[in-house]
């Protein structure tokens, strides 16, 4: 009897370990992360800023106010003032809902027509492969930024087109992901025992090969937001994005750029809000990575 019991003991904790599901796994994992737990809290608070922010904050953010122009950080004025005496505190609040906006959205945009691409181009494969991934590529071959700038261009300068074009350049990104792990999941054989019962393709496609697919692109969605805010600020910056008076982050910088030397906390605020945002979910990304991906996680 004495012999059994150190077995009992194994098996008891073999069962409790294969009890825990994959995402409970996950989420142990995820905490174990200092950086990815700071990374969440990051874009927690950035998310409830552009939630409840604009209710706590004084009203009029576009009006100007000239006697108090470019004025300091104070107890008035948190952030100081911009050229146009408009409180930059209460900016940065406001354009924290349009950076997120664009960033989910333009990433939501990207992850649905990307999924789909790809998932047709690795489940049929052939022709229908061969032309949906050449135009990944030649996508893939321009730098990013400057394929947004020539969306843009052709759309017209506004803060919608330049969602519309930071989702349309990182469709190739999403798209080549969902294809890998379809073409390795369709050989499956919970996949070739459902066509072989007549199952049609699109259940299969959306009832066992896309739930499966997903979990790459959870990670991978979560530091596209990162780059998507960025390309959204770089495009206010350059006048492509954002039009005055939206108090979108990269329109502020482009705005306060002239007054880097007399007046830097007109630029130094956006600036930090831009920084943050995109670190806090780069944090979270990689904390994502290291607990969803059992390669990573070995």
């Amino acid at each position: 009897m004495s012999e059994m019991a150190p077995n009992a003991t194994i098996d008891v904790v073999i069962k409790q370990d294969q009890s825990v599901g994959p995402w409970r796994e996950a989420w142990r994992s995820f905490k174990k992360s200092k950086a990815a737990l700071v990374g969440a809290v990051i874009v927690a608070f950035f998310i409830l800023l552009a939630i409840v922010g604009p209710l706590f904050v004084p009203e009029g953010i576009n009006d100007q106010v000239l006697k108090n122009r470019l004025q300091p950080p104070s107890a008035e004025h948190w952030f100081g003032t911009d050229d146009f005496g408009r409180d930059i505190f209460s900016r940065v609040v406001h354009g924290a809902r349009i950076s997120l906006w664009v960033g989910f959205f333009s990433v939501i945009g990207s992850v649905v027509v990307g999924s789909m691409l790809g998932i047709i181009a690795g489940y049929y494969g052939r022709w229908i492969d061969t032309i949906i991934s050449r135009i990944f590529d030649i996508m893939l071959a321009f730098p990013s930024i400057l394929l947004a700038i020539a969306v843009v261009s052709i759309l017209g300068p506004s803060l919608q087109n330049a969602l519309i074009a930071i989702a349309i350049i990182n469709v190739p990104n999403f798209g080549r992901l969902i294809r890998s792990k379809v073409l390795s999941i369709k050989q499956e054989e919970y996949i070739t025992s459902a066509k072989a019962i007549g199952m049609k393709d699109a259940r299969i496609l959306f009832s066992h090969i896309l739930p499966n697919s997903m979990t790459p692109v959870i990670v991978q969605g979560t530091l596209a937001v990162a780059s998507a805010i960025i390309e959204a600020a770089a495009l206010g910056f350059l006048g492509l994005g954002a039009e005055a008076p939206t108090p979108e982050w990269g329109k502020m910088l482009a705005d306060a750029r002239i007054y880097l030397i007399n007046a830097p906390w007109t630029m130094i605020f956006p600036g930090l809000a831009i920084m943050l945002t995109v670190l806090g979910f780069n944090l979270m990304g990689d904390g994502l990575r290291d607990a969803l991906d059992p390669k990573m996680k070995n």
